[in-house]
């Protein structure tokens, strides 16, 4: 268990600091490679559905068989999933779009002085995002850490997706912050600290958790996480990804990722 709890925490850590390697591209490009995003986007989102999809709602719906609740596992199962659903859009729900971490922002969109985007709406931006941000990765780092801690190479996949939707993220929240304040550190800082709730909801899910693991709550869990994934893939980002302008990059990220999240279930 120690092994494992140690890999869940790195796979956590790894996908949090995305989203500071995100704000590092942010500043040395010249302008966003929206092919790459379209790509990325579509490969996370793909990854996310298919895993959520084929592997946890199955794997919760056995849990909680495992657990006692043969007649109710069906509609523990849809329950979690649109309640995981519900969690992740109350948060987007109450964050305002101009600092939701989710609404990406091209490099070129904010290239303009600090004066020109109104100082008064940018003196509170930088606490807004990084609470945005964090508020958006406390629930997916918890998510990847139980995954992991249940079959780590369901942890991995789900890291990889997070991970890659992470660096837009990142970048987003940097140039908000950087034209916000004018200070390239201060965005790389807010941007790595935000990327670092993904540990620390790794680290409460554990706490919160730990008495209460059993088959049922592996189940209810997972059914929640699927929610999760599928949420931020129809809602945050697919629509992302065509708003780059590469639609059919997208869906052949979506495909690829889909196809390496089949073959690495059926090899492993």
């Amino acid at each position: 268990m120690d092994h494992q709890l140690m890999i869940a925490f790195a796979l956590c850590t790894l996908a949090g600091l995305s989203t500071g390697f995100g704000s590092l591209i942010a500043f040395f490009t010249d302008r966003t490679n929206t092919k790459m995003l379209s790509l990325g986007l579509g490969f996370s989102a793909g990854v996310m559905i298919y895993v959520s999809m084929m592997d946890l709602l199955p794997q919760a719906r056995h849990q909680l068989v495992l657990g006692g609740e043969g007649v109710l596992a069906d509609w523990m199962v849809l329950g979690g999933f649109l309640g995981g659903m519900l969690l992740i859009a109350s948060i987007d729900k109450f964050v305002p779009e101009p600092v939701n971490p989710h609404e990406l922002q091209l490099v070129g969109d904010l290239a303009g002085p600090a004066e020109e985007k109104g100082q008064e709406g940018l003196k509170r931006v930088g606490l807004f995002t990084a609470l945005a941000i964090a508020n958006h990765n406390f629930p997916e780092g918890m998510a990847t850490f139980v995954s992991a801690l249940q079959d780590p190479s369901i942890g991995v996949a789900i890291a990889l997706a997070v991970a890659i939707h992470n660096i837009p993220e990142g970048m987003a929240v940097a140039l908000l912050v950087f034209y916000a304040t004018g200070s390239r550190k201060k965005a790389f800082l807010h941007s790595f600290l935000s990327g670092m709730a993904e540990p620390v909801g790794a680290v409460a899910g554990y706490l919160l958790l730990l008495p209460y693991l059993n088959y049922i709550t592996f189940g209810i869990v997972f059914a929640v996480i699927a929610g999760i994934m599928v949420y931020i893939s129809l809602d945050e980002l697919l629509p992302a990804a065509r708003k780059f302008g590469e639609h059919h990059l997208s869906i052949y990220g979506v495909i690829g990722g889909m196809m390496i999240m089949a073959v690495s279930l059926i090899l492993l």
